[in-house]
């Protein structure tokens, strides 16, 4: 049994408050504060600083399903199962916004990188981008055939990937408002992310298996088998180098890209992982789990140096796992390293600053004056054009008003075709209360018109029958009338 190293993932935080499962957690970019979404109905805000106590915030009508901080920190979007995206300010006093505009539970929300758009998934089958700004939703995407789970935008803001329990994997040009690539899978896709290079998406789901997918050649590049159950959650290091992923399995497993081999099996949560996200920093992740437990590691096996851990890797025997223990705590760690791992086309990012002599600083001087001159001429340049293009600029902002007011008439639209199918919805409902009402009167006057029919035929017989007796009556009454004639004769 060896002592793990400072190279090793170890436990940092550990948060507990939630009455139910944890659904997703997400970290603030300013990095004082955690986020959490429960099947409980809400949502925690947890301070990273000792002595503050977390914020809880209630409004949800239903289970929290996904939770994400705004580029800026200073919002929180929830989607839920109630059928509404709220955003809400991370304070004391978490005042929120209630977004409506899926017809069913709404599964993921992010926002973009520029924190200017939305997207949310949902269990109405499609994805919607929204405007921050406008609060208000302005793209419909709508090709899957089944629930959405998960949509993400790309680092540019111009694609949009999402993945379905229809088995596959969509991505979206937003300008065009259409599905331009899909990627079939084996399994419901549960999550899925970009890869910092924009090149790449990796995704997980029901098949227990993480996959890359080559964006260029439309191909799958990595497919990765270690998990032994579902895997809900997955999530890039900021370097894209290492991959996070949380199963079932009550397993977290960190993945070296560069490499193309599992790197860490780390446990700690029981009844599954369900959640897990890196730091925008990549110094720390987060994971929460069906025990209603958040925890925070220390990332640390990326800051040491690549030769360092070849050269370690080499000492090591590489056909074996090593059990780890990490600061005596019940959290374990599993190493595995494959002798010959696959290639992976995305290099390591590595930083170097070499230093620089005399000789090379006068270039650098000659070089800057020479720029500076270049620089002058542009913006003498850059003033003429800008002069041109000025009167342009009327124009286009009239056409983003003209724009603006069509895509709120469109808004206004789609809502009042949401409240004419909900009242379609009703008006069948009592269309349909009001045949089985009339099917019940009519078989009340079928058995009116039979038991009609059963009372005449019993007056025909009883009028005969009375016709009988007055026929029998009359011939009493003439054979009286000839014996009391015969009588008065003799």
């Amino acid at each position: 049994m060896a002592v793990a190293g400072t190279e090793d993932p170890c436990l940092e935080r550990h948060f507990k408050g939630h009455k139910d499962a944890i659904t997703s957690v997400d970290f603030n970019p300013n990095m004082k504060q955690l986020v959490s979404g429960s099947l409980d109905s809400s949502l925690m805000v947890w301070h990273f600083k000792d002595r503050m106590r977390a914020y809880r915030f209630m409004g949800h009508k239903d289970a929290v399903l996904h939770v994400c901080f705004a580029p800026t920190g200073n919002l929180i979007a929830s989607a839920s199962r109630d059928q509404t995206v709220r955003l809400w300010v991370p304070s004391v006093n978490g005042s929120s916004k209630t977004l409506r505009a899926h017809i069913s539970a709404v599964r993921s929300v992010e926002f973009s990188h520029d924190g200017a758009s939305m997207c949310t998934a949902s269990d109405d089958k499609t994805v919607k981008i929204w405007s921050t700004s406008r609060q208000k939703f302005q793209v419909n995407l709508h090709e899957h055939s089944n629930w959405v789970r998960i949509a993400r935008f790309s680092k540019d803001s111009k694609l949009v990937a999402s993945g379905s329990d229809d088995k596959t994997l969509r991505l979206w040009d937003i300008r065009y408002k259409k599905s331009i690539q899909t990627f079939n899978d084996t399994g419901f896709i549960y999550d899925l992310q970009f890869h910092p290079s924009g090149l790449a998406v990796a995704s997980v789901g029901s098949d227990s298996c993480v996959k890359m997918w080559d964006i260029r050649t439309k191909k799958r590049l990595l497919h990765f088998t270690d998990h032994a159950g579902p895997v809900n959650s997955v999530s890039l290091h900021c370097s894209g180098n290492y991959l996070l992923s949380a199963s079932d399995d009550d397993t977290l497993k960190i993945f070296d890209l560069a490499e193309g081999h599992l790197f860490y099996t780390l446990h700690g949560h029981q009844n599954g992982v369900t959640a897990c996200a890196f730091s925008p920093n990549g110094h720390y992740f987060a994971s929460g789990g069906g025990d209603n437990q958040i925890l925070v590691w220390r990332t640390n096996f990326d800051v040491f140096d690549e030769s360092e851990v070849l050269n370690r890797e080499k000492k090591e025997n590489s056909q074996c796992c090593d059990y780890k223990e990490v600061n005596n705590s019940p959290f374990t760690i599993d190493t595995c390293k494959p002798t010959s791992p696959p290639s992976f086309p995305f290099e390591r990012t590595r930083i170097s600053t070499p230093k620089q002599n005399k000789g090379q600083e006068d270039l650098i001087r000659e070089n800057s004056e020479q720029k500076k001159a270049v620089l002058e001429s542009q913006s003498n340049t850059h003033e003429n054009i800008s002069a041109s293009f000025s009167q342009w600029n009327n124009v286009g902002s009239s056409v983003a008003q003209t724009l603006s007011n069509i895509i709120d008439q469109l808004t206004i639209i789609t809502q009042t075709m949401s409240f004419m199918e909900k009242r379609l919805a009703l008006y069948e409902d009592k269309l349909k209360e009001v045949s089985d009402q009339t099917s019940q009167m009519s078989l009340f006057e079928e058995k009116l018109n039979s038991y009609e029919i059963k009372l005449k035929d019993d007056d025909a017989k009883r009028f005969q029958r009375m016709k009988l007796m007055q026929q029998r009556i009359e011939e009493l009454e003439n054979k009286v009338k000839n014996m009391a004639s015969e009588k008065t004769t003799e």
